[in-house]
């Protein structure tokens, strides 16, 4: 008997998928809410990003890009790319998407380990993701063990990113708030809503990981079942 990628076993995914469905809806609509809240320092979010660099003194280059909510520090080259509505925002969402990803600048700065080690992963992990899944399945489809073990073992390197990203991030956030509270660009009344953003997106990655520890339960399932 045959299993293809919709059997019984896909139904473990069906709580992590809600969660990550969940958690995307969640970060849009905080995004789109909190957006609409202006901060009260009047600044736009490169503004925001340039004067907690240059505070930190950190020599990092800020670049707009298109898109939205698509904002991310880029290690090896170090530019910190923010999504134009970011870029060119003012508000209470903005600032905290922008601290974030300079938490992540501090991180690479002060050698902070599990960055250091997520950055280490990237290549390994993203070659592993694409490959794991088409190798377990024709391995599985012509019962071919080695093929699904070497597709269990990339993708078990997915899996892992996605565990070392989880302190990753919610560090960065941690940063972000101690950022922007020392420099005084959010006031008192403004902090909660800044944390409220910052705790919806950092469910994404939650969900992220959920998602793939699931399907490798899954995958290991659907080994045992050759046997």
């Amino acid at each position: 008997m045959l299993f293809f990628p919709f059997d019984y076993t896909f139904l473990l995914l069906i709580p992590a998928l809600i969660l990550a469905f969940y958690a995307q809806s969640k970060v849009s609509s905080t995004y789109a809410s909190l957006s609409r809240k202006k901060a009260r320092a009047g600044l736009a979010g490169w503004q925001v990003a340039q004067e907690l660099l240059d505070v930190l003194g950190l020599p990092v280059k800020v670049e707009e890009i298109p898109g939205a909510l698509n904002d991310h520090y880029d290690p090896t080259r170090d530019v910190l790319r923010l999504s134009s509505s970011v870029a060119r925002g003012a508000s209470i969402a903005d600032y905290g998407i922008v601290a974030h990803e300079v938490g992540h600048v501090m991180q690479k700065k002060e050698g902070y380990s599990f960055f250091t080690l997520r950055s280490t992963l990237v290549p390994v992990a993203g070659f592993g993701s694409q490959l794991a899944l088409p190798l377990f399945f024709i391995g599985l489809i012509f019962a071919f063990r080695p093929l699904m073990d070497l597709g269990i073992i990339f993708f078990s390197l997915a899996v892992l990113f996605q565990l070392i990203t989880l302190p990753v991030e919610y560090d960065a956030s941690r940063r972000a708030m101690v950022l922007l509270e020392r420099s005084g660009l959010v006031g008192l009344e403004e902090r909660p809503l800044v944390r409220e953003m910052l705790n919806a997106a950092a469910l994404t990655y939650v969900a992220a990981t959920a998602v793939a520890a699931l399907q490798l339960v899954r995958l290991f399932l659907l080994r045992e079942s050759r046997d």
